[in-house]
């Protein structure tokens, strides 16, 4: 099934408010909880209505304590329900992340398979909107580190609703992480390209299923989440200038899907990784090293280029901000670099 297949177009928020909904119907054992996500609908809106269809008991309003409503999640799961948990902003992860990395992620191994743990955890990231250091990280490298869990990036409406039910349907806990710039919301900016065309019926999309969102021959853009968004303007920009760039969408990290990134670069010669998280021990050196250990099969053009946050905590000041945030010109500046590079020897 394509985000062709109909013409009604969602929010992000609405297609993950959505999906969860339609598994909540089809499964009793399915609940949501976390702060604000019932009356309010969730501060991201990912949660928009679903009180008032489902009722207090399976949308639970918690106290501000993500260790306690996380180690809820981690019992409820073990005892063959499948809970959903929201962390608020990722950046407050540090609080509840021995529930994470110590029991969801491990405890299936050290039971020898005889528990599951099919929880998914919900959160937004990103900036862009002057929130500061402690509310404007993605992280998600933090949490592609730890072995046992799945994590979820998703860039638009479409994929987020496919995304979110396979989350949802996976016996193994998933990290599911929403940028906030792309969900939508009336009371911030967002790109639109986020916004699309979403079906209504139930469908799922597949863990570690790159997408190939824009083809090009010249060099590839290796990006998810609202940097899709980015690197496709950029790309506009780009071929206006007679360059035509490939932007690929990981769409998940766990797993992360190799071989499209290999057949991409191996076609273009040349790969930028765009990427909101911090710079080092991240995913833009992850891919980076992917392609490095598979040089003896690609006939490289030029080094990889890597295009993220400096390794400084994001700045409240908005021009500070978008200054250590890629931009679309960054992308373009980037891309122009790497094509005027030296010959890869």
């Amino acid at each position: 099934m394509t985000n062709e297949s109909t013409s009604r177009t969602l929010t992000m928020a609405q297609a993950i408010s959505e999906a969860i909904g339609m598994e909540m119907e089809r499964d009793s054992r399915v609940f949501y909880m976390g702060e604000d996500v019932g009356k309010y609908g969730g501060i991201f809106s990912a949660t928009t209505g679903l009180l008032d269809k489902f009722g207090p008991e399976r949308i639970m309003e918690t106290p501000i304590s993500e260790t306690g409503f996380l180690g809820t999640a981690v019992g409820a799961a073990a005892e063959g329900l499948r809970p959903i948990a929201e962390i608020m902003f990722v950046d407050f992860f540090g609080v509840c992340f021995d529930q994470i990395y110590n029991h969801l992620a491990k405890n299936t191994y050290m039971s020898g398979g005889a528990l599951k743990f099919p929880a998914v955890i919900t959160t937004g990231i990103g900036g862009g909107y002057n929130d500061a250091a402690q509310h404007s990280q993605c992280l998600y490298s933090i949490f592609a580190h730890v072995p046992g869990l799945k994590v979820v990036v998703p860039s638009n409406a479409y994929d987020a609703k496919g995304l979110m039910i396979e989350a949802i349907r996976d016996d193994n806990p998933v990290i599911f992480m929403y940028h906030k710039g792309i969900m939508g919301l009336s009371w911030m900016s967002y790109f639109e390209g986020s916004t699309n065309a979403v079906p209504e019926e139930s469908y799922t999309i597949p863990f570690g299923k790159a997408n190939v969102i824009r083809q090009g021959t010249d060099l590839t853009i290796v990006t998810l989440s609202q940097m899709v968004q980015k690197s496709l303007l950029a790309a506009d920009k780009l071929a206006e200038l007679g360059i035509s760039a490939e932007v690929v969408d990981l769409r998940t990290l766990v797993p992360l899907d190799k071989a499209t990134v290999l057949k991409s670069v191996a076609k273009t010669g040349r790969l930028l990784v765009a990427d909101e998280d911090y710079l080092s021990f991240g995913l833009s050196g992850e891919i980076s090293s992917i392609v490095a250990e598979n040089l003896d099969t690609l006939q490289m053009k030029a080094p990889v280029l890597r295009l993220a946050v400096p390794d400084v905590p994001i700045p409240f000041s908005r021009p500070l901000e978008q200054f250590a945030i890629p931009q679309v010109d960054s992308i373009v500046d980037s891309a122009r670099q790497l094509m005027n590079a030296k010959a890869f020897k």
